[in-house]
């Protein structure tokens, strides 16, 4: 069953009405929102898909593309489906980007009492559709489609990205169990869930993975889980980036927080995400230097004296640091220093930030451990912490002059 009617984009706070006012609910049962982004090649078949299955039901629905001004145009091609489809809305956003906030705004202005998102690069099989429509019907207040349970699963995925998402969601266990845990895939992108489990709740989600946010602000009792397998694309390039990840762990601290980083990042001015990846490449420094000095220092190597070795591999990880950082963690503002005279004046500058660090740690362990008795590994821990803090806030004021560039 099928029905039409004009949308407006919708502004202001992502929460969602209590009321489908002025839209009357007895058309509208179920509005399934797919946010879209370069996906011209694979809309039309997904609306044809999606389509074929909801007619053999008896549901009223809507499905609202939410385009992101794609460059290749996928709001225009959605758009000439529409008089073949009259249950097919189309929205093309302009001024926002981001795909959780595309697939709010369209359940703003979605008229149904049960909603729903589905990707649009035909990675989720639409037939599974069914099921979870069927799971609400039979009381769930959250759907989702799991790669995790019997019938689910990927279907080409690497190694790497294998350990990646199972490592994302052992992460997510242990900084959030109480919302991670209530599913078996928590990065699932594929549910449905109902109006008013999220009805009048501010939503505020960061990066790819809406349904953390949903599970952690939502009032959600009973969860139903359908296996699905992971389809590889067929058309257009994959958008999972480590920028996914990094948000993705941001995502569960902010809930985590219950507002409280917020709150702290606005008083003190804290760049958090600098900050995270600023920690990732000092951990990556971390193996360089033991792998130097053991390539430099062990006697069934070069044999090298120890002191040596260790300056020598302190200086090796210490430009490898800089070479990430001066590329991905500042790289929005080193790429407004030009020149190899500014990235040398960064690098000496980020060298004697480091050395003055090293001073510091050491300091630090010593009045940890020898003065106020703390556990020589916790007190190393907690002056890590402490010393990375250090070179990561002079290095942002020093090395990397954010008076040089706007701060994104």
């Amino acid at each position: 069953m099928q029905s039409s009617q004009a949308l407006t984009l919708p502004s202001g706070p992502l929460k969602i009405s209590a009321q489908t006012f002025p839209r009357d609910p007895a058309l509208i049962h179920f509005s399934l929102v797919i946010p879209t982004y370069n996906e011209r090649h694979n809309i039309a078949k997904l609306v044809q898909q999606l389509t074929a299955l909801l007619d053999q039901t008896t549901i009223y629905y809507e499905l609202i593309v939410m385009d992101d001004n794609s460059p290749d145009r996928t709001w225009e091609v959605a758009e000439s489906l529409m008089s073949n489809y009259p249950s097919l809305q189309v929205v093309r956003r302009q001024t926002e980007k981001g795909l959780s906030t595309a697939v709010i705004r369209g359940w703003q202005i979605a008229r149904g009492d049960v909603l729903g998102v589905i990707d649009g690069d035909l990675q989720h099989p639409p037939e599974v559709l069914l099921q979870l429509l069927a799971a609400i019907e039979q009381g769930a207040d959250l759907a989702v489609a799991s790669r995790h349970v019997a019938g689910g699963g990927v279907s080409e995925w690497s190694l790497l990205r294998r350990f990646l998402s199972r490592g994302a969601q052992v992460l997510g266990l242990l900084i959030l169990p109480n919302v991670v845990g209530r599913v078996s895939d928590p990065m699932s992108g594929y549910f449905l869930v109902r109006r008013d489990a999220i009805a009048e709740r501010v939503l505020n989600p960061l990066g790819y993975k809406i349904l953390l946010e949903v599970l952690g602000r939502g009032n959600i009792q009973a969860v139903a889980e359908v296996g699905y397998v992971f389809q590889e694309r067929q058309q257009g390039a994959s958008k999972v980036t480590w920028r996914q990840y990094v948000d993705y762990l941001l995502h569960l601290g902010r809930l985590r927080s219950r507002g409280r980083i917020s709150q702290f990042r606005q008083k003190y001015q804290l760049p958090l995400q600098r900050l995270i990846r600023f920690g990732l490449v000092g951990f990556s420094g971390v193996f360089i230097d033991m792998g130097m000095l053991y390539l430099l220092s062990d006697p069934s190597t070069l044999a090298w004296g120890l002191t040596r070795s260790k300056i020598i591999a302190s200086e090796i990880a210490i430009i490898n640091n800089f070479l990430w950082n001066d590329r991905w963690t500042f790289g929005d503002i080193s790429s407004q220093q030009k020149g190899w005279r500014k990235r040398l004046k960064r690098l000496l500058k980020f060298n004697l930030i480091c050395l003055a660090g090293l001073l510091l740690n050491v300091l630090l362990l010593n009045l940890l451990f020898n003065w106020l008795g703390v556990n020589r590994y916790l007190a190393n821990l907690i002056a890590i912490a402490i010393v990375t803090l250090w070179n990561f806030w002079l290095n942002l004021k020093l090395s990397w002059r954010v008076t040089d560039a706007q701060e994104p």
